[in-house]
C-alpha cells in the first residue's frame, strides 16, 4: 500500500484524498446488519474527503487495555497506529477528539461496535469517507485491525520542546560561509518549487526552459513552499514536521539548514515587514499543537508557544488545537497564525521575542487555509467545517466578519480579481459542492458589497481544492481533483471574468499530458511570474507516470508538457515571485 496524501493531500488510487475515517455522525447510526448491507448508501462522494496525510508517530505507545477493549499485539498496534496517523488523524485528530471529521473517542466507537466500524470502513459514506474496502485500498485484514484499534483508547504521542528541537537542528553551511552574491544564472523570480510528494523532495524548475534545475531532498510530503522577502531563501515543510532551508543563491541550490519542530506539521512562513525581511521564520505543528519562531537564515529555534486552550464557541478546553495556515502581515511586524480546533486567529508580533505580544481574534472553528485580498490588508481564511470564511483586518487588528459560503470551502490562497459589477473581489471554491463563492473586498468604493457573497458560480462539481487567477489574466481556473468522475478529476473549469454569466470552458489537462495510465488527477494551477501561462500538476500514483502541463493563458491551449521520470507525484507548485509577493 502506498502512502498518499496535499498539495497540500492524500491521493489514493480509487479515492484520492483525505481519509475522513468515519466522517458521518457514527453516534447516530444504527448497527450494520452485514458487510453487504445496502452498499449504495456507502458510496464515497467528493464532499469533505480532503485532508493531508499524516506521518507515523512512532513514539506513541499503546495504553493499557481495559477489560472491555480488544488486546492488540505490539505489531498489530503499531500497524494500526501507522494507518490511522497516515489516513485519518488529519480530520479526526491525533487524540481522536474530532475536527473536520467526527470524534472517534471510545465512548462513540464502543456504542457502535466492531461490526459496524468494520462495515463503515469497508463501504464508506456519502458524507465523504472513502470506501476503503471496496476500493481495495485497505485489505480486509487491515480493516478488521482498524475496527479493533478504534475500540481502544488512543495513544498519546510525546511532547516536543526546545531540547528535542535543538537535537534535530542542523546547519550544514553557516550563514557567513554562504555566497555573498548570487552564484548562478537562474531567473529566481520565475523559478518554481514543485513538491514531489512520495519521494520526499522538491524539484526546482526553471519557468522559461521548463527544465528541472535541481532536486532537493526534504521532509516527507512537503505541504507548502515559502520564500523569504528577498527571494534568496526557500523554506519547505514536510508533513513529518521537518523544515529545510534552501539557499537559491548557491551555484547549485541546496539545503543549508534543517530542523524538526514536532511530529506533524503543515505551515511555514517568513517575516516580510519592512526592516524584518528574512530575519525570522515561523512554523506551526499539528502535533504537538504549537508554533515556533526561528532565526530566518539558520532555523535556530528561538521561542515555542503552545496553542492549547479554550474553543471560541463553547469555551471549553481543547487539548489538540493544531496550527493551520500562517501568513506574514504587510501592515505590522506580525505573523497571522490560524488555530484550527479553537477557531482563533493569532496576530503574533515578532518585534520583541522576549516580550512576545499576541492579539487573539475569535473567529470560528475549524480554520484551515486562506490568503490576502488584493491590497494585502485583509486576510480571508476558511473555517471549512463551518462553511464560512473569516475576514481579519490586519491593519486595525480585528475581525471584520464571518461569511457563509458553500459546503467546505477550500480556497488555497484564494483568487483576487476585479468583478465587472462589484469591483475588487476574492473567490473560493469548495470541497463539498460545485459552487464558487465570490466575495466583495472593497469597503471603501464598494461598501455595500464588501464582505458579502456577491455572486455564486457553478463549476464542474464538488471536490475542488484550488482556485487560481493572476492580475494580468482574465481567466479564473478551478480544479476538481477529488471528484469521483475521472474525466472531471483530470480536467479544469475556466471562467471568463469579463462575462461570468457565460458557461465555463473545460480544459482536458490529463488528456493533454499524453499520459494514458491512471486517473490523472489535475491539481493546483500556478501562474508564472509574467502571468501569461499557468502550470497544472497531473498527479498519478507513485508507481505511475505523472507530469506538469503548461497552458497558454491567452489561448487556453497547451503550451508545454513537462514529462521527466524524476517527476514522481508532483503536487504543489510555488512560483517564487507570486508566492513571496502574495500574488493570487
Amino acid at each position: 500500500m502506498h502512502k498518499r496524501g496535499c498539495v497540500t493531500t492524500v491521493l489514493s488510487a480509487a479515492a484520492f484524498a483525505v481519509a475522513i475515517l468515519l466522517g458521518a455522525d457514527v453516534g447516530a447510526q444504527p448497527k450494520a446488519q452485514s458487510p453487504a448491507a445496502d452498499t449504495q448508501k456507502h458510496k464515497a462522494g467528493p464532499g469533505e474527503r480532503y485532508t493531508p496525510s499524516l506521518e507515523s508517530l512512532k513514539e506513541a505507545e499503546q495504553p493499557g487495555a481495559r477489560p472491555d477493549e480488544p488486546l492488540l499485539a505490539k505489531a498489530e498496534f503499531d500497524r494500526a497506529k501507522q494507518i490511522y496517523f497516515e489516513r485519518c488523524a488529519g480530520c479526526h485528530g491525533v487524540l481522536r477528539k474530532g475536527a473536520t471529521g467526527k470524534p472517534l473517542t471510545t465512548n462513540v466507537t464502543k456504542q457502535n461496535g466492531f461490526e459496524y466500524l468494520r462495515d463503515f470502513i469497508t463501504y464508506g459514506s456519502p458524507a465523504g469517507m472513502p470506501n476503503w474496502g471496496e476500493s481495495g485500498e485497505l485489505s480486509a485484514q487491515d480493516i478488521e485491525l482498524m475496527a479493533k484499534y478504534l475500540l481502544v483508547e488512543p495513544p498519546q504521542p510525546p511532547e516536543f520542546g526546545m531540547a528535542e528541537m535543538k537535537a534535530t537542528w542542523k546547519v550544514r553551511i553557516p550563514a557567513d560561509k554562504r555566497p555573498a552574491k548570487k552564484m548562478n544564472n537562474l531567473d529566481i523570480d520565475n523559478l518554481f518549487s514543485v513538491t514531489l510528494r512520495d519521494t520526499g523532495e522538491v524539484a526546482l524548475i526553471d519557468g522559461a526552459s521548463k527544465k528541472i534545475v535541481e532536486i532537493v531532498k526534504t521532509g516527507y510530503a512537503v505541504h507548502i513552499s515559502r520564500f523569504s522577502a528577498s527571494g534568496r531563501y526557500l523554506y519547505v515543510v514536510g508533513r513529518d514536521a521537518k523544515i529545510d532551508l534552501i539557499d537559491l543563491w548557491m551555484e547549485k541550490p541546496a539545503s543549508v539548514a534543517e530542523i524538526k519542530i514536532g511530529a506533524e506539521a503543515r505551515s511555514v512562513e517568513t517575516s516580510k515587514f519592512k526592516g524584518f525581511e528574512d530575519k525570522y521564520a515561523i512554523a506551526g505543528a499539528y502535533w504537538p499543537p504549537q508554533y515556533v519562531i526561528m532565526q530566518g537564515d539558520t532555523l535556530e529555534p528561538l521561542t515555542i508557544v503552545s496553542t492549547r486552550g479554550m474553543t471560541v464557541d463553547t469555551q471549553e478546553f481543547h487539548p489538540e488545537p493544531r496550527v493551520a495556515a500562517i501568513v506574514a502581515s504587510h501592515k505590522h511586524p506580525e505573523f497571522v497564525v490560524n488555530v484550527k480546533e479553537t477557531g482563533k486567529i493569532l496576530l503574533v508580533n515578532y518585534a520583541d521575542l522576549k516580550n512576545l505580544s499576541v492579539a487573539t481574534i475569535g473567529a470560528d472553528r475549524f480554520l484551515h487555509d486562506g490568503g490576502f485580498e488584493s491590497t494585502g490588508r485583509y486576510f480571508l481564511v476558511a473555517a471549512n467545517a463551518r462553511n464560512k470564511i473569516a475576514v481579519v483586518d490586519t491593519q486595525d487588528r480585528k475581525l471584520v466578519g464571518l461569511i457563509e459560503t458553500g459546503a467546505t470551502p477550500h480556497p488555497g490562497r484564494g483568487a483576487n480579481f476585479v468583478h465587472p459589477k462589484f469591483g475588487p473581489v476574492w473567490a473560493t471554491s469548495h470541497l463539498g459542492d460545485e459552487t464558487i463563492a465570490i466575495i466583495g473586498t472593497d469597503p471603501v468604493k464598494n461598501k455595500a458589497h464588501a464582505w458579502k457573497v456577491v455572486q455564486t458560480l457553478k463549476g464542474q462539481g464538488g471536490g475542488s481544492l484550488f482556485i487560481k487567477i493572476h492580475p494580468k489574466s482574465t481567466h479564473l481556473y478551478v480544479d476538481t481533483p477529488l471528484h469521483p468522475d475521472a474525466s472531471l478529476a483530470s480536467s479544469i473549469a475556466v471562467f471568463d471574468i469579463k462575462n461570468l454569466d457565460a458557461p465555463y470552458k473545460t480544459l482536458p489537462i490529463g488528456e493533454w499530458s499524453g499520459i494514458k495510465e491512471g486517473v490523472r488527477r489535475v491539481v493546483q494551477g500556478e501562474f508564472n511570474k509574467t502571468g501569461d501561462e499557468i502550470w497544472f500538476s497531473v498527479w498519478n500514483a507513485k508507481e505511475q507516470e505523472s507530469a506538469i502541463v503548461v497552458v497558454d493563458d491567452k489561448t487556453l491551449k497547451p503550451k508545454s508538457v513537462i514529462r521527466d521520470k524524476r517527476l514522481i507525484t508532483p503536487t504543489g507548485k510555488f512560483n517564487v515571485h507570486n508566492t513571496r509577493k502574495d500574488v493570487y
